[in-house]
């Protein structure tokens, strides 16, 4: 099985997935519904020309320019995952990378004002809110944010357990 959750194509979107989503280990149930939302926010993103992985970067860059390795350690991923982000970033104007002006093996990268206006869109809480579906009622949406921050919080990042 691939772990997808979807159905076969051709199939009735009432089709139950085998096995039954009321079974499968709370793990999977949340990833599923992780890609489903995730799938509906890279839609989202992409009238910015953005993607998941792009905004954390323009976030980061709010409080200044930073070189790529500095903004790598602040999203907690390698240079090279970043490396592949800023290129596109840069060709949409969210961004420019400039030498640095006493390393010349560092470029700093700084947040345009188009970058920053994108951010400030983006901050439309109804609208991001909105690409959970409309299952749960605001009650359940906030004991669920409380319960995902608490997840956040128990699994710590790698670099996190290392130095535990």
């Amino acid at each position: 099985m691939s772990g997808q959750e979807s159905v076969p194509t051709g199939a009735s979107e009432h089709t139950a997935a085998y096995p039954s989503p009321d079974s499968w280990p709370t793990g999977r149930l949340l990833s599923a519904a992780a890609r489903r939302v995730e799938r509906r926010w890279d839609e989202y993103l992409a009238h910015w020309h953005l993607t998941h992985a792009s905004v954390p970067v323009l976030a980061v860059l709010v409080r200044g320019p930073l070189s790529q390795r500095e903004i790598a350690a602040q999203m907690h991923v390698t240079e090279q995952t970043l490396g592949r982000v800023l290129p596109g970033l840069e060709r949409h104007g969210y961004l420019t990378r400039e030498p640095h002006r006493t390393d010349r093996r560092r470029r700093l990268v700084t947040l345009t004002q188009k970058g920053r206006e994108s951010l400030e869109a983006l901050q439309d809480a109804q609208a991001v809110e909105s690409l959970i579906g409309e299952s749960l009622d605001p009650a359940e949406i906030a004991k669920l944010r409380e319960l995902l921050m608490k997840m956040l919080t128990d699994l710590p990042l790698p670099e996190q357990r290392d130095r535990a």
